[in-house]
């Protein structure tokens, strides 16, 4: 039941994220409200870091890293392994169906005014997509809205390490220099800051 639950989940996912790892944020924060056991609201920021620092498209290394956690709820290392699989696999499914049909109809439809159009219309709802993941990554890494409520002070909204550390990454890299230094230097100094000042 659990692997039929994580196949029909992810295949949703891949059917409607259009845009990439980052649009699949939206689906999994559902999926983590519909499924706490499998992994918590909590757990997104963590499974961000670990699908961003690790190779491979961001969308898949999250539905496999959330899968594996599913899976392996019960202490079971194999049951998590196939959740993973499973996860995986159908987050990747409605894409291989898509591009399939796709390619067979699209030197017929090419040039088709409707198949342009439907494409211009994808644009800006993959900009709200990723728009929506942006603040629920900045709502679960910036932001203590659990404190805040049950103190009543303003101060206590934000998580000020990670606002600092966001802020100054956010600064540095608008300098050209800066800029052209690999992501993987950044993604290294997080986790060196997060393990130093306990992020």
């Amino acid at each position: 039941m659990l692997y039929l639950q994580l196949f029909v989940e992810f295949f949703k996912t891949g059917l409607f994220a259009v845009g990439g790892g980052l649009a699949t944020l939206p689906f999994l924060h559902d999926i983590a409200l519909k499924y706490p056991q499998w992994f918590t609201t909590d757990m997104l920021a963590d499974m961000i870091a670990v699908s961003e620092s690790t190779p491979g498209p961001m969308g898949i290394n999250m539905a496999t890293y959330a899968g594996f956690h599913a899976g392996s709820s019960g202490g079971n290392f194999f049951a998590g392994l196939l959740g993973g699989v499973v996860a995986t696999a159908s987050l990747i499914l409605p894409s291989i169906i898509v591009i399939v049909i796709v390619a067979k109809m699209l030197d017929k439809f090419n040039e088709s005014k409707i198949v342009k159009d439907v494409f211009y219309g994808l644009r800006p709802a993959v900009a709200g997509l990723i728009a929506v993941a942006t603040l629920q990554v900045m709502k679960v890494s910036i932001f203590t809205f659990e404190k805040f409520e049950g103190s009543g002070n303003i101060l206590d909204m934000f998580n000020w390490k990670s606002l600092v550390l966001f802020a100054a990454v956010f600064i540095l890299t608008r300098f050209k220099k800066i800029k052209k230094i690999h992501p993987v230097v950044f993604i290294l100094a997080g986790a060196v800051v997060g393990i130093l000042f306990q992020i």
